[in-house]
C-alpha cells in the first residue's frame, strides 16, 4: 500500500507540471502537500520513462522503443512519432502540448520565460507558497552595460539552477523563451530595456554566454553530435528578424513591414542570432510578428529553413512568437491565405513549433486538403522532442534532480543580483562630487518618482522577486534619509514638487531618482519622445535650485533620455544611468553614491538628443544615412551628430590609462587562383589599391589579430575598467561603419597598479564588412584599431599577395 501510494503521488505530480495552465496546477498542487514547508523537502517530479510511472498507467515501457536510453535521441524521437496518428501529432504542435495518453506521453506546456530571472510570463511557470519568488537580476541593458561576460554566463547559470527547481517543485516547465536579442536600432522602442544595446556584436556575446549559462551542462559543453548534447534548461533566442517596432504612431508590429537591405540584414540585424545559434548552440529560435521585405518572418524559408537550420546548422527547433501564424492571417493577411495555407506555409518555411493554436486545430485539414505532407509535421516533431530528450524530460536528469526550493532566492543569488546592478550603472557625470561621505553627509533627501520605488526596479518579464530594497532603504545604510516623492513617473501633477523641495533644503546632499517606467516604454509600447515624462524636468530643476547640499539625479530607463538641461546644470552635480536595476537595485544605487563600489558601467546604447527623433520615422529601418530623404544614420557606427551620451560613455572615481605594449602590425595572405579580387566602392578622389577586397567565403580565415594593453590606474581609488575596442575600415571606403565593437574585456586594477590585457581576435570577424551587394568582404589597407573612445589606436594593414 506505501508503495501504490508514492506511485500515486509520483504520477499526480507530474501532471501537475506538465499541466495546461498556471492555474490548474495551483488547484492540482493543493492535495500534495498540507504546507510549503512539507513540499521543500519532497521529491515532487518523475519522468516521462519511469517505470513506475508506465506500470501506474496499465502500460509496459519495455514495449516503447523511445522509451530505450540505450538509442539515439533521433532514433527514440522518431519511434515516437511514426506511433502518432495524425490526430494526434497536430495536438502536439501548439506551446499547449497535448499528449497522447495511449503511449503515456504526458501533456507539456513550451512557454516559459527567464529573460532576467524566472519570470511569472508564460502559463509553464508560477510562483505560489511553495515557491513564492526568484531572483530577479537587472534587465538586460543593465547588464549589457557591465560588459563583463563571466557575469552574464553565471547569472544564465542562477537561473537556470532556480529554474530547475522550480521544475523539480512542479513550478516550471525546461523550455524558456529568452533571450531577447534584438538591436535597439531607434531610441524610441518601447523594449530597448530588454535587450543588450545597439551593437550586434555585443548583443551576440551577450546571447553566446547568457545562453551557454542557461544551457550547458557542466563537463558536457562540447560533444561530438549537439542533438545528443544534454541541456540544463532550453533557452531560445528572439525575435527573429529585423524587429523593432512595436507600437508607434499607429504603426504596430502585428502589421509593420519592415523594409531592410540585405546589407543591413547580414550586417545587423541577423547578426547577434547567427552568433546565438553559431557560438552559443542555442536549442531554439524565435521569429516575430513583422514582415520583411513583404514576407512574414515565420513564413520566410530563407531565414528560417534556410539560414537558421540551414546554414547556422541549427540543434533545436523554430518557434513562433504568440499567435504569429494568426497575425499572418488577421493582420497582415498575407497572400489571402487560409488558416489552412497559413500553418501549411509556416511548416514547409521551417517553423516547428506554433505559440497559439493554428498548428493544432489547422494542420490536419492542411494535410487534407493537400497544401502539406505529413514529413513536414514529422520533421518538426522529432526536432522538439529530441530536445525534451536532452533535458533529461524522458530519461530523468540526476544531475539536476535534488535542486529544491533551499535553492532558490539564495544568499549568493541575492547577492549576485546585487553586485550586477553595482556593475552596470553608469556614471554619467560627476563634478568631483562622488562619491560621498559618510563623515560630511548625515542626513540625506531621497526624493523623486523612483525613490521609494520597488516593482518598477525590476522591469518586464519579470517574476516574483525574493525581496526589493529601495533606494530609501539602500541610503538609510548610509545617513539619515527624508523622502518626498515629489511627483509620480507621469508627474502630471506639480502639487507634490514643493514639499521635495523643501526636503532638499533641510539635507546634506540630494538624491533625485527619476526616470520612466512601463507606462512609458513597453512591449507594445514605443515612445513619441526622448524627454523626461510632465513636470520632471521642473521638479529636477527646482530642487537643484534650492538644495542646501550637492543634488545628484539617478536616471532609471531602458531607454535614453535627453537629460541635457541636467548635463549642462553645474548644481547637478553627478548623475547616474540605473536603467530597472532589480531587486537589489536601491542598495546598488547607494553603494555607489557612497564609494563603497566605484561604478565602471558604459552605455550600451546612444543618448540622443531629442531633435533626433523629429529628423526621421521610426519605420525608417535604414542604419546608414538615407541620403534622398536627408535622414541620419542610426547607432554610434553611422551616426556622427551631437549626442547627449555616446555608446561606450561611463566615467570612474578614478583615473586609467592605456599603454600598446605589443601588437601585429600586418597581416599577409597570399591568394591563390580562386580567390579573385572584388570592387568596393570608394569616396571620390580616394585611394582605390589594387586588390580592394576578397569574399570573406573564400578565404581560410586562420589568421588573427594579435595586440596587448597594459591598463594603468593613476588615481586613487580601486576600480574595473571596460577596454572597449573598435575597428575602422580603411580611409576612403565608402557608406560603411564609422567604427565597430570587434572586442572588450573588463578588468580589475587596484589604485597605482597596472593590468596587462591580451587580444586575439580573427581578422575577418574583426575587420570584416559587408557591402551594399550583400557581400561579406575583407578590405585591404591600412584599418586602424581604436582602443576606448578617446584612448590609443594602431593600425593593421592587409596586404594581398597575387
Amino acid at each position: 500500500m506505501a508503495s501504490f501510494s508514492l506511485i500515486v503521488l509520483i504520477s499526480v505530480s507530474f501532471t501537475v507540471f506538465l499541466s495546461v495552465s498556471a492555474e490548474d496546477a495551483r488547484v492540482s498542487t493543493a492535495d500534495l502537500s498540507s504546507s510549503g514547508q512539507a513540499m521543500k523537502h519532497r521529491k515532487n517530479f518523475t519522468y516521462v520513462c519511469d517505470p513506475e510511472r508506465y506500470k501506474h498507467l496499465g502500460l509496459n515501457v519495455l514495449k516503447f522503443s523511445f522509451c530505450d536510453s540505450s538509442l539515439s535521441y533521433s532514433t527514440r524521437a522518431k519511434d515516437l512519432v511514426r506511433r502518432m496518428t495524425l490526430a494526434e501529432k497536430v495536438r502536439q504542435l501548439g506551446n499547449k502540448a497535448y499528449g497522447v495518453p495511449r503511449l503515456g506521453l504526458p501533456k507539456y506546456e513550451w512557454w516559459s520565460e527567464a529573460l532576467h530571472g524566472v519570470s511569472k510570463i508564460g502559463p509553464g511557470t508560477f510562483f505560489d507558497t511553495v515557491v513564492p519568488g526568484a531572483t530577479s537580476f537587472p534587465t538586460v541593458v543593465l547588464l549589457a552595460a557591465t560588459f563583463n561576460e563571466s557575469l552574464w554566463k553565471n547569472i544564465g547559470q542562477v537561473v537556470s539552477t532556480e529554474a530547475r527547481a522550480m521544475y523539480n517543485l512542479g513550478r516550471a516547465g525546461l523550455t524558456f523563451w529568452s533571450p531577447n536579442i534584438n538591436v535597439v536600432r531607434d531610441p524610441r522602442w518601447g523594449r530597448a530595456l530588454e535587450t543588450p544595446g545597439e551593437d550586434p556584436f555585443v548583443a551576440g556575446r551577450y546571447a553566446v554566454n547568457y545562453v551557454r549559462g542557461l544551457q550547458d551542462v557542466e563537463g558536457a559543453e562540447s560533444v561530438s553530435n549537439p542533438d545528443e548534447r544534454p541541456l540544463k534548461v532550453s533557452a531560445c533566442c528572439k525575435h527573429y528578424a529585423a524587429y523593432d517596432v512595436d507600437n508607434w504612431l499607429g504603426v504596430d508590429r502585428f502589421h509593420f513591414d519592415a523594409r531592410v537591405t540585405e546589407q543591413d540584414m547580414l550586417e545587423t540585424f541577423l547578426k547577434p542570432f547567427e552568433m546565438c545559434v553559431r557560438d552559443g548552440d542555442v536549442s531554439s529560435v524565435m521569429c516575430s510578428y513583422n514582415r520583411v521585405n513583404g514576407i512574414p518572418t515565420c513564413a520566410d524559408s530563407k531565414i528560417l529553413k534556410d539560414t537558421i537550420r540551414g546554414e547556422w546548422n541549427l540543434h533545436g527547433y523554430i518557434v513562433s512568437d504568440c499567435d504569429s501564424i494568426q497575425v499572418m492571417v488577421d493582420n497582415h493577411k498575407y497572400l489571402q491565405d487560409t488558416k489552412e495555407d497559413a500553418v501549411a506555409r509556416t511548416l514547409k518555411a521551417g517553423l516547428d513549433l506554433d505559440c497559439g493554436e493554428f498548428y493544432p486545430n489547422f494542420t490536419a485539414n492542411a494535410v487534407e486538403q493537400g497544401k502539406v505532407q505529413v514529413k513536414d509535421i514529422d520533421t518538426s516533431l522529432e526536432y522538439l522532442y529530441i530536445v525534451l530528450m536532452r533535458l533529461g524530460y524522458f530519461d530523468g536528469n540526476r544531475a539536476y534532480d535534488k535542486l529544491g526550493k533551499d535553492n532558490i532566492c539564495t544568499d549568493e543569488n541575492i547577492e549576485l543580483a546585487a553586485q550586477a546592478a553595482r556593475e552596470g550603472i553608469v556614471l554619467l557625470k560627476n563634478n568631483k562630487t562622488l562619491p560621498l561621505s559618510t563623515n560630511k553627509i548625515r542626513k540625506i533627501a531621497v526624493v523623486g518618482p523612483h525613490a521609494n520605488a520597488t516593482f518598477p526596479m525590476i522591469g518586464n518579464y519579470a517574476g516574483i522577486p525574493c525581496r526589493y530594497v529601495t533606494a530609501i532603504e539602500g541610503f538609510s545604510k548610509y545617513a539619515k534619509v527624508i523622502y518626498r516623492i515629489g511627483c509620480d513617473v507621469t508627474c502630471k501633477n506639480e502639487s507634490l514638487i514643493w514639499p521635495a523641495v523643501r526636503a532638499a533644503k533641510e539635507a546634506d546632499a540630494t538624491i533625485i531618482v527619476a526616470g520612466l517606467d512601463l507606462s512609458v516604454e513597453a512591449e507594445g509600447l514605443d515612445r513619441e519622445d526622448l524627454l523626461l515624462p510632465g513636470y520632471q524636468t521642473k521638479l529636477i530643476q527646482q530642487i537643484a535650485e534650492t538644495s542646501r547640499g550637492p543634488v545628484i539625479l539617478v536616471i532609471m530607463s531602458g531607454g535614453g533620455v535627453d537629460i541635457s538641461f541636467a548635463e549642462n546644470n553645474p548644481k547637478i552635480k553627478a548623475i547616474l544611468w540605473a536603467s530597472y536595476p532589480g531587486q537589489e537595485g536601491g542598495r546598488a544605487i547607494a553603494d555607489v553614491i557612497f564609494g563603497k563600489y566605484n561604478p565602471g558601467g558604459r552605455l550600451p546604447l546612444t543618448w540622443y538628443q531629442a531633435n533626433y527623433v523629429d529628423m526621421l520615422p521610426m519605420t525608417s529601418m535604414s542604419l546608414r544615412p538615407v541620403i534622398d530623404t536627408g535622414f541620419p544614420g542610426r547607432t554610434y557606427k553611422f551616426y556622427n551628430g551631437s549626442v547627449v551620451y555616446p555608446f561606450g560613455h561611463g566615467l570612474s572615481y578614478t583615473r586609467f590609462k592605456y599603454m600598446l605594449t605589443h601588437a601585429k602590425p600586418s597581416i599577409d595572405i597570399k591568394l591563390d587562383k580562386f580567390q579573385h579580387c572584388q570592387s568596393l566602392r570608394y569616396d571620390e578622389a580616394s585611394y582605390v589599391p589594387p586588390c580592394p577586397a576578397i569574399l570573406i567565403d573564400d578565404l581560410k580565415c586562420d589568421q588573427d589579430l594579435e595586440f596587448e594593453v597594459e591598463v594603468m590606474n593613476v588615481g586613487k581609488m580601486d576600480g574595473t575598467k571596460v577596454v572597449l575596442v573598435y575597428s575602422q575600415p580603411p580611409s576612403g571606403v565608402a557608406r560603411t561603419h564609422i567604427k565597430q565593437v570587434i572586442g572588450f574585456k573588463k578588468v580589475f586594477v587596484k589604485a597605482g597598479d597596472k593590468s596587462k590585457v591580451n587580444f586575439r581576435i580573427n581578422a575577418c570577424a574583426a575587420l570584416g564588412l559587408v557591402d551594399y551587394r550583400g557581400y561579406k568582404l575583407l578590405p585591404s589597407g591600412s584599418h586602424t584599431i581604436l582602443i576606448g573612445d578617446r584612448g590609443m589606436s594602431f593600425p593593421i594593414v592587409i596586404n594581398y599577395d597575387q
